[in-house]
């Protein structure tokens, strides 16, 4: 979870949306990114998006059986949908979909961990990981001037 807030706040200092992920299978990190929605103009640029597609390539597969993942925000529906086609087997998270909601992004309510029930997934999801500290990150992101949600 270190490398995804770290990663997180240098996103928020390049400007970018308060969020980051990580994604190893066993010692090795495949991927460590942040989101980037704006530098990008790709709705889709969430982190683990990001760092899905790197793992991926790193990885050259689409499957990341045995991955685990460290994300600073519970998954979107979006990315937890991403994360039960790349079949990874556990996500660990701080922020909760609320947390993000307070900040000021637009959130679909539909927990992670609805969407893993609702998929038959054996994905074990671990929430509030480090909850202060990526909860921090938010008021990081809000306190810069110019900061954008979506």
């Amino acid at each position: 979870m270190r490398l995804a807030i770290d990663k997180a706040s240098a996103g928020i200092a390049a400007g970018q949306s308060p969020f980051g992920c990580a994604i190893a299978i066993g010692d090795e990190v495949l991927a460590v990114s942040h989101n980037t929605v704006w530098a990008t103009t790709d709705i889709t640029a969430h982190a683990e998006i990001n760092a899905l597609r790197a793992a991926c390539a790193v990885a050259k597969q689409i499957h990341l059986l045995g991955a685990v993942v460290a994300t600073t925000c519970e998954p979107c529906p979006m990315c937890m949908a991403g994360l039960h086609w790349a079949r990874v087997a556990k996500v660990y998270y701080g922020a909760t979909i609320e947390d993000a909601a307070e900040a000021g992004f637009h959130e679909l309510y539909l927990p992670a961990t609805e969407i893993a029930r609702r998929a038959g997934d054996k994905i074990t999801l671990k929430g509030g990981v480090m909850r202060e500290e990526c909860r921090a990150l938010f008021q990081e992101w809000l306190s810069r001037e110019g900061h954008r949600a979506y």
